[in-house]
């Protein structure tokens, strides 16, 4: 009997990162405050009312335009080079093993956290930019003001500043994310209680996004202050580690909480969309 089966193209990662991201917006933009932060804590709940308080409700998508230049350069880059790669290595939809399902994630990832390394920094300091005092604030219109405001005002070089750490982080994310996804999905529906529908999604989507959170988070702080560190004030990446290793290790892990409660939601909502439009637009492919 003949199979036909809906294959993602390979820019569907990129729109459903997108989606995801306005809305989970909000989260992120806490976690990168809560990450920056360097002296006394303060709880996700408290934060969250200090800068309504201050700043109003819109305050919480500061940065929105840069988040979603992020997605749709970053995501459609790991997802297009992975969904890719998959059906190059298995034209035919055989089973792809989970060691060289990391490694086609891993290349995926390093090349997405490298092109996204630019607009991951002017998230990073739009979202940051509400808790500056005024006169310190770079105040960016857009995404697009941002990325030539930096080119402009401290060099093309400056665009890629903390390019290692956002490489070594999306390596880890992209593996978290689309190679357990892909492993955990597959052996659910192995099993004769889930078929591939939402609650296989949603199981397999959650575990990745938790998998994804504990790996990726020590790099993640080092990546966000490297991104809105001023021009000079760290050498090199051992400097920015040895100096956040001083507030103790747990300084690592900032932000774990917050990372987790926007990742997982992300995570959830970009595989549910995903599923999404390969099933209603994907391409058909007759086994």
């Amino acid at each position: 009997m003949t199979e036909v089966q809906r294959i993602s193209r390979w820019y569907f990662g990129g729109l459903a990162s997108a989606g995801a991201a306005c809305c989970t917006h909000p989260l992120d933009l806490l976690k990168v405050h809560l990450q920056t932060q360097q002296q006394g804590k303060i709880s996700i709940g408290k934060l969250t009312l200090s800068i309504i308080r201050k700043q109003g409700v819109l305050a919480l998508y500061s940065g929105l335009s840069a988040s979603l230049c992020r997605q749709l350069t970053y995501s459609t880059t790991r997802f297009g080079i992975y969904e890719v790669a998959k059906q190059g290595v298995s034209p035919n939809g055989e089973a792809i093993s989970f060691p060289m399902r990391i490694v086609l994630a891993s290349a995926a990832g390093a090349a997405g956290g490298f092109v996204g390394t630019p607009a991951d920094m002017v998230n990073v300091r739009m979202q940051n930019d509400i808790k500056l005092p005024a006169g310190s604030r770079r105040n960016y219109k857009h995404a697009l003001d941002g990325l030539w405001r930096v080119y402009r005002e401290e060099g093309v070089r400056r665009l890629w500043s903390g390019a290692t750490t956002a490489t070594g982080r999306a390596v880890l994310m992209t593996v978290g994310q689309l190679s357990f996804y892909d492993q955990i999905k597959q052996t659910l529906l192995a099993t004769p209680h889930f078929d591939d529908g939402p609650s296989t999604h949603f199981v397999a989507s959650l575990s990745a996004g938790a998998i994804a959170t504990t790996l990726t988070q020590p790099l993640d702080v080092l990546k966000t202050r490297a991104m809105n560190a001023k021009p000079g004030e760290f050498s090199s990446l051992l400097q920015l580690a040895a100096f956040t290793a001083k507030e103790g290790p747990l300084a690592f892990f900032k932000g774990y909480v917050p990372a987790f409660v926007r990742l997982a939601p992300h995570t959830i909502l970009t595989f549910i969309f995903l599923e999404q439009l390969r099933k209603n637009f994907g391409f058909l492919k007759t086994e």
